[in-house]
C-alpha cells in the first residue's frame, strides 16, 4: 500500500482512483463495511482503493489539551488497512487551513480537481467541511454536479448495537476487551518501544516489559491476559503474556503504565517495537500490603492468563480482517 501525505504531489497512477473518506479509528467491523463496498466498487470499475484520511484527528486540532482517545496509531491503522486490500492511504494534515476549507472548496479543490476522484464512498453519518457543515447531502448533489459516483454505506448494526469507535470506547473503560475483539474484528492492541522501568518486577522474579500509554485510549486500569508480538531480532515470534494497565498503586505512582511479563521469556528487548494485543481481563488494579502479597498474586494472575489463553477461541494471535470480497 502507498502512503501518500502532499496532495500536491500524488503520482498520476494514484489519481482516478475509488476514495473512501473517513478516519477510521479503530477499523471495527462498521469501518469494514464502508471500505469493502468501496473495494467492490473498485473491482468493478477496475481502478484503485484509496482512503483518505487526516492526521492529527481533527479532534486534537480543536482540542489539544484532551486526554487520549484513539484507539489505534497511525502505524496500525495502515497495517489494518493494508492487510485488507486497500490500494493508497492519503494522509491530508489537518491544520488551519484545512479546518476553515468549505466543504463545496474540499470536493472540488482536493477531490476533483488534485485526486481525480471517480466514486466517493462514505458512511451514513459522514461530516466535513468548515463547522461541520458538509455531509452527504452536500456530496449528493455535487456528484451531481460535477459528475461522480456516490455511495453512501447505512449504518452498520448487529443486534441493536451500532458499530461505532465511541462504543468501543466505553467497552475498554469496562475492561470488556472480549467484547472489543468482536466489534472490531481484531484484537485491539497498542504498539510501542520497550521502555526501561524501575525493574522492581525483577525482585519478584515477574520481570516486566513496559510501554507508556501515551496516545492511545486507556482502558480499564488492571490485569489482563495478553500476547505480545515480536517482529525482529532474537525474541521474534509470538509470546504469550500477564500485564497490568495502570499507575502501580503499591508503589504510589501516577503515571500511566503498560507492564508486561511475557511467560517463559529470556530476552534482552529494551527499545524493542512490539505490539500488544488484549485477549481478556483479569482483575482490576489495586494496591497490595506488601511486595509478598502482590508477588502471590502476580502468580494467581499468570495461572489464570495461561489458561486464558490456551482456550481454543483465544488461541489465533490475531482475529484476521475478513477479506473484501467475503465481507460482503
Amino acid at each position: 500500500m502507498k502512503i501518500i501525505r502532499h496532495v500536491d504531489s500524488i503520482p498520476d497512477d494514484c489519481k482516478g482512483s475509488v476514495i473512501v473518506l473517513g478516519n477510521f479509528d479503530g477499523f471495527h467491523k462498521g469501518h469494514q463495511k464502508v471500505i469493502g463496498t468501496a473495494g467492490k466498487i473498485a473491482s468493478e470499475m477496475r481502478t484503485t482503493l484509496t482512503v483518505l484520511s487526516m492526521e492529527p484527528h481533527p479532534r486534537l486540532f480543536f482540542n489539544p489539551s484532551q486526554k487520549d482517545f484513539r484507539l489505534t496509531s497511525f502505524r496500525t491503522k495502515a497495517h489494518l488497512l493494508e492487510n485488507f486490500g486497500v490500494d493508497q492511504l492519503i494522509v491530508l494534515p489537518f491544520d488551519k487551513t484545512l479546518a476553515t476549507m468549505e466543504a463545496e472548496d474540499f470536493v472540488l479543490d482536493i477531490l476533483i480537481k488534485k485526486i481525480n476522484a471517480l466514486h466517493i464512498v462514505v458512511g451514513y453519518d459522514y461530516c466535513f467541511g468548515a463547522g461541520r457543515r458538509g455531509g452527504v447531502n452536500v456530496l449528493g448533489w455535487l456528484s451531481k454536479e460535477e459528475q461522480f459516483g456516490l455511495t453512501v454505506v447505512k449504518k452498520v448494526m448487529e443486534d441493536d448495537h451500532v458499530y461505532s469507535s465511541s462504543n468501543i470506547r466505553a467497552s475498554l473503560e469496562q475492561g470488556n476487551v472480549r467484547k472489543v475483539a468482536d466489534r472490531l474484528g481484531h484484537w485491539w492492541h497498542m504498539e510501542g518501544h520497550v521502555r526501561n522501568g524501575d525493574q522492581r518486577g525483577r525482585t519478584l522474579d515477574f520481570p516486566t516489559a513496559n510501554l507508556l500509554m501515551e496516545g492511545y485510549k486507556e482502558p480499564k486500569y488492571g490485569v489482563y491476559a495478553v500476547r505480545m508480538i515480536i517482529d525482529e531480532g532474537p525474541a521474534k515470534g509470538v509470546w504469550d503474556a500477564v500485564a497490568n494497565v495502570g499507575r502501580r498503586p503499591t508503589f504510589d505512582k501516577k503515571d500511566v503504565l503498560l507492564e508486561t511479563h511475557i511467560f517463559d521469556f529470556d530476552h534482552d528487548i529494551y527499545g524493542v517495537p512490539v505490539k500488544v494485543e488484549f485477549v481478556d481481563f483479569i482483575r482490576e488494579e489495586r494496591k497490595f500490603e506488601n511486595l509478598l502479597a502482590l508477588k502471590e498474586q502476580i502468580e494467581k494472575d499468570s495461572v489464570i492468563a495461561r489458561k486464558l489463553l490456551a482456550k481454543p477461541e483465544n488461541r489465533q494471535s490475531f482475529i484476521p480482517s475478513p477479506k473484501l470480497a467475503e465481507y460482503l
